[in-house]
Formats: structure tokens, sequence, C-alpha cells
């Protein structure tokens, strides 16, 4: 009886364990960056604004083909663009590359985002955009502090 007892405390404790491993977000840095890396880019091709914005911080700033603006600047506009008809159908990335700085709280992603967008007109459009996301973690939140977004160059045909 003790014997059973103790077999069925241990198999609930390892359970408790292992649910609770399950809830505890990984503490590698670069496997954290590349789990939100899936949520932001998850956020904006389903044109989830709340969801998408939210993993950005306040004081956040960005480069865009069209020059630098701040956080209420992009939410203003590509709320604008959303509520005004247009989507983005597709968002997928590829050639992920993560650096994460020296004490852990900082780290860049760089990759290729590929997407498809559906202007208010109905004109559609797929673009290659070379993109680099820089995090802080900050009270153990990471937020996108900085964006550089580009066009990438064209593949020459072979």
């Amino acid at each position: 009886m003790k014997t059973r007892i103790m077999l069925v405390a241990m198999l609930l404790l390892a359970g408790g364990l292992m649910a609770l491993r399950a809830k505890t977000p990984p503490d590698n840095p670069e496997q954290q960056i590349r789990e939100l890396e899936d949520k932001v880019n998850g956020a904006y091709a389903a044109n989830d604004l709340p969801a998408y914005f939210s993993y950005y911080a306040a004081d956040f700033s960005q480069w865009l083909p069209e020059g630098r603006s701040d956080l209420p600047t992009y939410q203003k506009e590509w709320t604008g663009f959303i509520h005004g008809g247009g989507r983005v159908e597709s968002a997928s990335y590829s050639d992920l590359h993560i650096q994460v700085g020296p004490s852990s709280d900082t780290a860049v992603a760089s990759y290729i985002l590929h997407v498809r967008t559906r202007s208010a007109k109905g004109e559609v459009s797929e673009e290659d955009n070379q993109e680099s996301d820089v995090f802080f973690k900050r009270g153990g939140v990471w937020r996108i502090v900085f964006l550089h977004y580009s066009p990438a160059p064209k593949k020459k045909a072979q």
C-alpha cells in the first residue's frame, strides 16, 4: 500500500513539474526571440493589429524605404491601410539569423520576409524584404525597439 501511494505521489510530482516546465519560457534568449518572431510575423500575416503592435516598445523607431518613423506614426499608417480595406494575404520568413548581446537582454533578428499584400483597390503585390528587428528585454519582457525594412535585391534568373 505504501509503495502504491509513493508511486502515485511521484507520478503526480513528475506531472506537475512537466506542466510547470511547459508553461515556463525557455531560458535560451535565442529560442525566445525565434518564438517571438513566429508570433510577431504570425500576427502580421493575420492582420491582427492589437496582437501585432503588442510586441513593440513605446519608444520604437524604424527605417522604412520611405524614411524613419516612430510607433504612433507606424500604428496610424498601418491601421489606416488595414481598416481602409487593405490586408496582408501571406507573410513568411526565411534565412533567420539571431544575435544575442553578452548580457542576454538585447538581440537582433534578421531575415528575408516574403509578403503578399492586397490593396483596398484589389491590387496584389508580392515582395521580398530584408528585415532586422532589434529587441530589448525590459522588466523580463522582450519588445521590438527598432526595425529596419528594405527591399531585398532581385535574384537573377539562371
